[in-house]
């Protein structure tokens, strides 16, 4: 009987460290997610500021600084203070805001909307479907990863070409690939959960904005490629 008290003690215990750990995670991803809509709408509704990040060589200082900081985080979280790695993060949140306030311009702002919701529902119920399922995801996630650096290969190649119907086959391929990423990411994540050392709040911390920064890009992605199929242009 005390084994099975004992058993039945430490399952509740794993079970609250998973959930406190994915509840951090959801948090700060919402986090980055509501800073990078307020940037956007912020630099889109300011037309000077607009003008100004618009121009190709502030486009590609942007590029760089968000390639820069989502390699550094992941390369540097482990080394990172609880505040260094928050802050790193949101900052992050905030420069792709800036770089993605043009598709206020470009689209409706009711299609951008109802693109949201629909990438929400979307990513909501892929994330259930990571968080729960007892089926391994890695064999699914490896080819996803390759799905992933073939649409990377395909946009740079379209840049010179601007093929409508490529930019369509990868925009079609992308929602398929993000979409599957979600659920792969959000079970590597509870995996994570279930060995993080609950005790320790900074390890928590840095788990967590790695987790949410996964799911974060997985989200935008999901989002973007969305709105080029489903977005009414002005």
């Amino acid at each position: 009987m005390k084994d099975l008290h004992d058993q039945t003690q430490g399952q509740g215990y794993a079970q609250s460290r998973v959930s406190i750990f994915m509840q951090q995670v959801y948090l700060w991803m919402t986090a980055a997610l509501a800073v990078t809509a307020v940037a956007a709408f912020y630099v889109a509704n300011t037309p000077s500021l607009l003008a100004m990040l618009m121009s190709t060589v502030m486009q590609i200082v942007l590029i760089i600084a968000v390639f820069g900081l989502v390699f550094f985080l992941s390369a540097r979280i482990q080394t990172l203070s609880a505040s260094a790695a928050t802050g790193f993060f949101m900052l992050y949140a905030g420069l792709m805001g800036l770089m993605l306030a043009p598709i206020f311009v470009v689209y409706t702002a009711s299609s951008i909307t109802q693109t949201f919701i629909v990438t929400a529902g979307m990513f909501g119920g892929m994330s259930l479907y990571g968080a729960v399922t007892k089926r391994d995801l890695s064999g699914m996630g490896s080819f996803l990863i390759m799905g992933l650096w073939g649409i990377i290969l395909a946009s740079l190649v379209n840049i010179f070409f601007q093929s409508s119907m490529m930019s369509f086959i990868i925009s079609v391929v992308g929602v398929i690939v993000f979409t599957g990423l979600t659920a792969y990411d959000t079970q590597k994540i509870r995996e994570m959960a279930e060995n993080a050392p609950i005790e320790d709040s900074l390890a928590i911390r840095r788990g967590a904005i790695l987790g949410a920064l996964t799911l974060y890009l997985d989200f935008v992605n999901l989002f973007l490629m969305l709105l080029r199929l489903l977005g009414n242009r002005n």
